[in-house]
């Protein structure tokens, strides 16, 4: 029982919000590449195989992580009780860990069609080269929404085996809403993080954070409005959209960077999010 406890709070399964919001992109993007064409019959069993590689791969990058910041995490508050920073698991059993949840992932991208098992192998590079980000620039939320929407690309891919400007542009939207809520998640580490040299949008602009996360928010729902324009009326996908906007608002009022509480739970309303741009998107096809 103590070797699952770990391994559950080495992959943060417990922590759902993390791996939700890997999934949430990869359903808009079968949601979308099925919005003129109506269901297609792979549509579920996708649903669900997207699923299980977002969790085994968030997994397996959260380890990842924790393996390249094990001696930053013992210096931050929030992270210091982590496995391997407080040394209940060795740097070799975890990078164990890592291989098999990968392989497994690779089981599940191989259901897919050849464009879409490459542009998953590719995404590899995005996963991994991550952690060391906050290390050179102060824009790791960005390299972040570049890794956790590359779903969009593969999912729309994987139905219609294309990649077309417009699921670009819906990625595009995803990248603006990551950069949104990662600033806000990261304003929970902005004393610690400096101390230790570690940087972020968080602290970038840390004196004009809650107008920066309004205006990636507020680029993110301009652009889902533009790009799907044409399904708005009286109907599912404008309700959806608008709770859509709505819970991105409630965001901002409810966040206080003073509060790190307050950014944790704002930052994890983005799971109800994520869910509403499904629902839109998906009340398109149906």
């Amino acid at each position: 029982m103590d070797r699952l406890k770990i391994f559950i709070d080495l992959t943060r399964l417990n922590k759902p919000t993390g791996f939700m919001l890997l999934f949430w992109p990869c359903s808009w993007g079968l949601a979308f590449a099925q919005n003129h064409n109506g269901l297609s019959s792979l549509f579920y069993y996708y649903l669900i195989l997207f699923f299980f590689g977002s969790l085994l791969m968030r997994s397996a990058g959260c380890i990842f992580n924790d393996i390249v910041d094990k001696d930053f995490d013992k210096k931050v508050e929030r992270t210091k009780l982590r496995p391997i920073a407080a040394g209940k698991i060795s740097v070799a059993m975890s990078f164990f860990y890592v291989i098999i949840l990968c392989l497994l992932a690779l089981l599940i991208l191989l259901q897919f069609n050849l464009l879409t098992i490459m542009l998953g192998m590719s995404s590899m590079v995005l996963a991994f080269a991550y952690p060391f980000m906050k290390r050179i620039t102060y824009w790791p939320q960005l390299f972040l929404g570049l890794t956790f929407n590359w779903g969009i690309i593969m999912a729309y891919s994987a139905l219609n085996n294309e990649v077309t400007a417009e699921v670009l542009i819906l990625y595009l939207m995803a990248i603006f809403w990551t950069l949104g809520y990662d600033t806000i998640y990261g304003t929970q580490d902005i004393s610690d993080d400096e101390i230790i040299g570690l940087k972020s949008t968080s602290i970038k602009f840390k004196n004009n954070i809650k107008k920066f996360v309004t205006m990636n928010y507020l680029i993110a729902f301009l652009i889902s409005v533009t790009l799907l324009n044409n399904f708005i009326g009286f109907n599912y996908f404008t309700f959806f959209l608008i709770f859509f906007g709505i819970s991105l608002s409630y965001q901002i009022f409810k966040f206080d960077r003073k509060d790190p509480l307050s950014c944790f739970k704002a930052f994890k309303i983005n799971n109800i999010s994520g869910l509403l741009f499904f629902l839109a998107l998906f009340s398109t096809s149906i």
